[in-house]
């Protein structure tokens, strides 16, 4: 597959789907992957991730754009479900000042409860047994989804 101008084959994602890098992964298709976030803002945070290389949702083709979100619909489907959320959060950055830090596309996914804020994004890395734990209960939902 050819990448996009300005795309790095050795950002973090493009790292772990070559299977270099570990990662909590919770979903895969033929054209997109779902990761724990190992820094989240929320119990569940996961990160939806195109199989295909582009920098971000201003280079990414439409097709491939379409083929992650349904992905992102699918697993937001899941996140909700396996947290028992009231709602969801979905959220896209797109070049540094627009808040994006690795620049392979993707689509942070957050389960959202009633009268809880996001955490902010510090840095602080997740405890590695609590995510293993939330990325059962979503494969485990996510089994059972048509």
């Amino acid at each position: 597959m050819t990448s996009s101008p300005g795309y790095d084959e050795q950002n973090v994602f493009a790292k772990i789907m070559r299977g270099e890098l570990h990662a909590h992964r919770v979903y895969e298709d033929e054209h997109a992957i779902a990761i724990m976030d190992i820094m989240p803002r929320g119990d569940g945070h996961t990160l939806v991730i195109p199989k295909a290389p582009s920098r971000n949702i201003l280079d990414i083709g439409a097709h491939d754009l379409a083929n992650l979100f349904h992905a992102v619909q699918r697993v937001a489907r899941a996140v909700v479900k396996a947290f028992d959320a009231d709602g969801v959060t979905i959220q896209q950055f797109n070049e540094p000042a627009g808040g994006q830090v690795v620049f392979h596309t993707h689509v942070h996914v957050i389960p959202r409860f009633e009268g809880i804020g996001l955490k902010p994004h510090t840095g602080k890395m997740a405890d590695v047994n609590a995510l293993a734990e939330q990325a059962d209960r979503i494969r485990a939902v996510l089994g059972g989804l048509a």
